[in-house]
């Protein structure tokens, strides 16, 4: 079989589960005018453990300081926890999932697609583990990666991620999160380009870039809106997304899609593919 390309890329790993156009049929439902078809959202889950696996393992607790191999071991014997992430070497398993997280996921998830669906050779995902080192494991709210093919920096290990997203977005409560603590210096050591905080309880989103290996606060244009280095054309406007304003978010990103940066971008990415399958 040929290489394949970015155009032909519609398949996921065998541990994403697909949610087609869920995301987009809710917008609509919440008032949109405008019919914007949207690419799938994919969440991650965790491979379910053999019956002679559990009871021979040992329990994962929050707290517990493991290797990746042995939290991954534990983590695959125990089918009924949902979300578990190694950070640093420690264990860490959210408590279950609010309304107050779950709807700014959902809607930044929705902002992600759009910019998925209009960029061939991105690919995106929600809550899929992605393996950074062998001390970080995580689990993130969403992330955007350029995909191998085209010249991205993670790879394929497997049925996971294995390596560095391009973007990656955590939901997080407020600024004291380890979102904001632990989890930035383990994705700013493994070279994360670009990442993505929103503090639900401060009504605020951090958006940092890597610059000479340390994240630095990626600057507001003269309009109050980001506008990704990572991923050009992913143009965002923080108050509208925080205040609930989606057909201004989503405004704002169809001018970044019309950006001559998203143009040379994904030419880019073609080429790269080019090259590739040559």
């Amino acid at each position: 079989m040929g290489a394949i390309g970015c155009g032909d890329l519609g398949g996921s790993p065998e541990h994403i589960l697909t949610q087609p156009y869920m995301v987009y049929l809710l917008w609509a439902v919440r008032g949109f005018k405008e019919i914007i078809p949207m690419a799938t959202v994919e969440s991650g889950v965790v491979k379910p453990a053999s019956p002679t696996t559990v009871g021979q393992v040992p329990e994962l607790c929050a707290g517990d300081r493991l290797t990746r191999a042995e939290f991954e071991r534990r983590y695959w014997a125990m089918p009924n926890v949902k979300k578990a992430e190694l950070i640093e070497g420690v264990v860490y398993i959210p408590s279950p999932v609010s309304q107050n997280h779950a709807r700014p996921q959902f809607d930044m998830i929705a902002l992600l697609d759009l910019f998925r669906f209009a960029t061939p050779g991105i690919e995106g995902a929600d809550n899929a583990t992605v393996r950074l080192d062998l001390e970080n494991e995580p689990q993130p709210d969403a992330f955007l990666r350029i995909v191998p093919q085209c010249g991205g920096q993670s790879r394929d290990d497997g049925e996971y991620v294995a390596g560095s997203p391009e973007l990656i977005v955590e939901i997080a409560a407020s600024s004291v999160s380890y979102d904001l603590h632990d989890k930035l210096r383990a994705y700013q050591r493994n070279g994360v380009c670009e990442y993505m905080v929103w503090r639900v309880r401060d009504s605020a989103i951090d958006w940092f870039a890597l610059r000479e290996g340390r994240f630095e606060r990626l600057p507001l244009s003269d309009a109050g809106h980001y506008h990704s280095e990572a991923m050009p054309g992913l143009w965002l406007d923080p108050a509208a997304l925080i205040r609930g304003d989606l057909a201004q978010v989503t405004a704002v990103l169809q001018q970044g899609l019309a950006s001559p940066e998203h143009a040379a971008f994904v030419a880019k990415l073609h080429a790269t593919s080019g090259r590739t399958a040559s």
